[in-house]
């Protein structure tokens, strides 16, 4: 048995959940996140006890990693909605710099020209000075966005320059030494 799949998942007060067939509606304020589940498992709300429980069908190879996965879907869900997900980044570089143009992050790392990554509906990007902040309800989108704009330029472990995630550590490398001599 999945031991993160077996887990009920607690719902806070002011998080409605809507279950109907294999879709999963989580809604809190503003926010509102939906999942269709797979049909290897079914999902249940629980109201007396405000837990959603996930079970699975059978125990297939398929049945049981879908198992854990929904739960951990919807348990970031429900998370989403409540506090939100954020990533951070840095860029390190003379003169480079990133600036939000419309639904857009122009960044200017040591290119001939700018690179844009678009930002999706969900995900808000603030910018100040060389960080970076993404934050969202939608886990999988945040991480996304952040991943693609660290795609553009990733860190380089001789001199440090790049875009880097804020808790991220570069190894730095030595580079090629002058053995002298000739010949």
């Amino acid at each position: 048995m999945s031991r993160i799949g077996k887990k009920p998942i607690p719902v806070p007060s002011g998080v409605k959940i809507a279950v109907s067939g294999s879709q999963v509606c989580v809604e809190a304020g503003s926010n509102k996140l939906a999942i269709t589940t797979r049909p290897e498992v079914t999902v249940r709300f629980d109201d007396q006890t405000r837990q959603v429980i996930v079970e699975r069908r059978d125990d297939e190879r398929q049945s049981k990693a879908s198992h854990g996965l929904t739960r951990a879907l919807i348990n970031n869900m429900i998370t989403g909605v409540t506090q939100g997900f954020v990533k951070e980044l840095e860029i390190t570089g003379v003169g480079w710099s990133a600036q939000l143009k419309g639904q857009q992050v122009s960044l200017n790392v040591g290119y001939a020209d700018a690179k844009l990554v678009p930002v999706p509906a969900g995900v808000k990007v603030e910018i100040a000075g060389n960080k970076i902040k993404i934050s969202g309800s939608d886990k999988q989108k945040v991480g996304q966005v952040a991943a693609e704009i660290r795609s553009k330029r990733p860190p380089e472990p001789y001199n440090g320059k790049g875009i880097k995630y804020s808790d991220e550590k570069i190894v730095r490398k030595e580079g090629k030494a002058f053995a002298g001599g000739g010949g």
